[in-house]
Order: structure tokens, then C-alpha cells, then sequence
């Protein structure tokens, strides 16, 4: 008997879909609702602040507050405007994150970072996605939960370590390799999914699985092998004429050039953008091209979390709670029994393999969220997954400060231990 049963007619009203959204254009309402997101997000912000919580958990907030969703009215005229943003800030997000990736960093991934990586992802997902089955979630429902459990938050786990000032440190040296290979496979995984989901459940065959994967391959292959050979020396003649207006256009003109030529071949935009900033990072003005994309870095980041926490009718929330908190705690069990047993396995000692374990089980955020997005898109996921995950991003969000910094006194406990 599953613990929770999700009944799509009753929720139908949960996530817009383009025919219940406002039949005038959203140009006539962008004005104003980019006006009140961005007041409401920064009072959020502040409070968060003060309170010393993650950016994060104020952008969704500030999205649940002006959502149109939210009694006792909205303060959203137009829900296409919301979508739109949503898409910008997916693309800017995963682009700035590619631009963290230039081929050289990949490669250089250590081979432990692999061997932990690959089994702690696709077991994580596993685990969850037979747990959402149990839970009366569908296929493919459970397919883009499982996905999105097993991917760490990058953003929130690299912004904890900095702030406790162990990022040098062994476990976290450990934690970011491992957050490179799961972004991978979270971007890849996606754009297989959302080919394939298209077909509908029934229809899914290992052929058009082996196409899917054919597709991604090829076209990240083709932009990797390609683009590098071409793209990062035009960029770097661009950047020659100290003229950062300029780059700044044909950096956007990459970014969103590779997102459309990545939904022409039926694959997610994540990817598109995610290659554009690899390229851009192989250029050597890769630097210059960070400085001038951080503040639309943190606009259309701020921009996707408050549309995602817009799109969430908070009053049906507590119906999710049950069930999220079953997948958060799944998640972070199969997390930190993974990597903690097979780094023992490879000889490291008891402190490190704990810290690392506790510091890949703690947050889901940015890239959960993306995949519930991505899945939402085509029409693939109900309307139950996206507040499923996004009171596991606030939750986890919340926790992962104190389950890094536990990590960190067993740290200190076990130095302690051997002097």
C-alpha cells in the first residue's frame, strides 16, 4: 500500500500548464511583475541575512510570497512571465556553472573522484526511484525524483565549505571532484530523459533509449572535439578589443545559441548552456568572461528560484511533507553508506570518509530543481514532483550548515583522539 497517492485531477490547478495561464501577452504584465520579484526577493534576502540562512531558501521563499498561487491574492499578473524567467535563469545558471568546467579541470578529475562518483550517483538514484515507486509515484515521476536526489547541490555545498574555511581540506578536495562528475551526469542523465520521455512510458524501447544517448553523445562530442577548436581562439580575438560589451554579446550569443541548437535536436537547453560555458572557460578570456557574467549570474539565478517558489501553491504543500521527508532521508542514507564505504575500501581513514560522505548526503538545490523543471517542460512529470522537491531543497538547504559542520567536528574530535 503506497504511503502517499498523488491524484493529478485534484492537483490540476497545482502547476500552470500554458492553457490555464492569462490569455493576454506577457509584455503587457513583465514590467510589473519583474518590479514586485525583485522588492519582495530582496526583502527576503535581507531576512534571510540577518538570519544568516542560504540565498537560496530566500529566493523561494520571496516566489512562494508573489506566486499566484498564494492567498489571499497575487501579486503575479502574468504566469508566462514567471515561465519565461524560469527558462533565462535556467540557461544563465547552467552556463555559469559550465564555465567552472574548462576540459583541462575535467581531466583532471581524480580517479577516486570517479570510482565514488559514478556508483554513489546511479545507486543513489536507484535506491530513490524504487522508494518513489513505493510511494505511488509514477515511471517517469520517480525516474526525475531519483535523478534529482542523487545530484548534490554545488552552489550551496561549495558556498558552506568556503564559509567554515575548509575547502582545501582533504574530504572537501574529495567533495568537489565528486560534485563535478555528478553534475555530469545530471546534465547528460536530463537530456537522455526528456528525449525519451517524450514517447510516453509504454512506448520506450532500448532502441530509442540507444538513440537518445546516441544524441547526446554526438552532440556533446561535436561541440567538445569542434567548438574548442574554434570557439575559445574567436572569443579570445573578441576579447583582444578590450571591448567587454562586446564579449559580453557573443558570450550570451554562445549561451543561448548552443541551448536552442540543443531543443532543435530534442535535447534540454541545460546541456546547450552548460557546454557554451566549457568553451568559454578553454578561452583566455575566461577570467574577463566571468567578471562580466556575475552579475546576470545572480540576477537569472535569483530569477529561477523565485519562479520555481512562484509556481508552488503553498497550500497544498503539507500534503508533500510525508513524502519528501522519505526521500530526503533515503537520499541521505544511500549517499553516505556509498561514499563512506567505498573510500574505507580505497584505505582512507574513518574522519575523511565520514566528512565526505556528510558533505555529498546534505543539500539538493539548484540542479534538482532544474531536473523537476526539465521534466515539467515536456509534460513528461505530474504536478506533485516539483513540491516534492522543492521542500526538499528548502529542507536540506536548511540542514546542510550543520551536517558540514558536524562533519567537521569529527574532524577535530578525531585529531583530538590521536594526540
Amino acid at each position: 500500500m503506497p504511503i502517499v497517492a498523488v491524484d493529478s485531477l485534484s492537483l490540476q490547478h497545482f502547476f500552470p500548464s500554458p492553457g490555464l495561464s492569462s490569455s493576454l501577452s506577457p509584455s503587457n504584465f513583465i514590467v510589473q511583475d519583474f518590479a514586485v520579484i525583485m522588492i519582495v526577493a530582496a526583502i527576503m534576502l535581507i531576512i534571510t541575512y540577518k538570519l544568516r540562512q542560504p540565498m537560496v531558501i530566500g529566493y523561494i521563499l520571496a516566489g512562494m510570497v508573489i506566486g499566484p498561487y498564494t492567498p489571499p491574492f497575487t501579486l503575479i499578473q502574468s504566469v508566462e512571465t514567471v515561465n519565461v524567467f524560469a527558462e533565462l535563469g535556467i540557461i544563465m545558471l547552467l552556463f555559469v556553472i559550465g564555465t567552472e568546467f574548462p576540459i583541462a579541470k575535467l581531466k583532471s578529475v581524480s580517479k577516486t573522484s570517479v570510482i565514488v562518483g559514478i556508483p554513489e550517483s546511479l545507486g543513489t538514484l536507484l535506491i530513490v526511484f524504487f522508494i518513489a515507486q513505493t510511494l505511488g509515484f509514477s515511471f517517469f515521476d520517480s525516474i526525475f525524483i531519483a535523478l534529482a536526489m542523487s545530484i548534490t547541490s554545488t552552489v550551496v555545498t561549495i558556498k558552506i565549505l568556503e564559509e567554515l574555511n575548509i575547502l582545501r581540506d582533504r574530504s572537501s578536495v574529495l567533495i568537489l571532484g565528486v560534485l563535478i562528475i555528478e553534475d555530469i551526469i545530471a546534465v547528460s542523465a536530463l537530456a537522455i530523459l526528456q528525449s525519451t520521455a517524450t514517447a510516453g512510458a509504454d512506448q520506450v524501447s532500448i532502441l530509442q533509449i540507444t538513440y537518445s544517448i546516441g544524441i547526446v553523445i554526438a552532440f556533446i562530442g561535436g561541440i567538445l572535439i569542434l567548438g574548442s577548436k574554434f570557439i575559445p581562439n574567436a572569443l579570445d580575438r573578441v576579447g583582444k578589443t578590450n571591448d567587454y560589451t562586446l564579449l559580453l554579446i557573443v558570450i550570451l550569443g554562445l549561451a543561448f545559441g548552443l541551448s536552442f541548437a540543443a531543443r532543435a535536436l530534442g535535447l534540454s537547453v541545460v546541456i546547450g548552456a552548460f557546454l557554451a560555458g566549457v568553451l568559454v572557460a578553454e578561452s583566455k578570456t575566461a577570467a574577463i568572461a566571468k567578471v562580466i557574467t556575475i552579475p546576470l549570474r545572480d540576477v537569472f539565478s535569483a530569477l529561477f528560484f523565485i519562479s520555481i517558489g512562484a509556481l508552488m501553491n503553498i497550500s497544498l504543500i503539507p500534503l508533500f511533507i510525508v513524502p519528501a521527508m522519505v526521500l530526503i532521508l533515503s537520499s541521505f542514507a544511500s549517499k553516505l553508506l556509498i561514499v563512506t564505504g567505498i573510500l574505507r575500501f580505497r584505505g582512507y581513514d574513518y574522519s575523511t570518509s565520514l566528512r565526505t560522505g556528510l558533505g555529498l548526503s546534505s543539500s539538493r538545490g539548484e540542479m534538482s530543481l532544474i531536473i523537476a523543471k526539465g521534466g515539467q517542460d515536456i509534460g513528461a512529470i505530474s504536478s506533485s514532483v516539483l513540491p516534492v522537491l522543492g521542500v526538499v531543497t528548502v529542507v536540506t538547504t536548511f540542514m546542510a550548515p550543520y551536517v558540514i559542520k558536524f562533519g567537521n567536528k569529527v574532524k577535530f574530535l578525531s585529531n583530538t583522539d590521536n594526540d
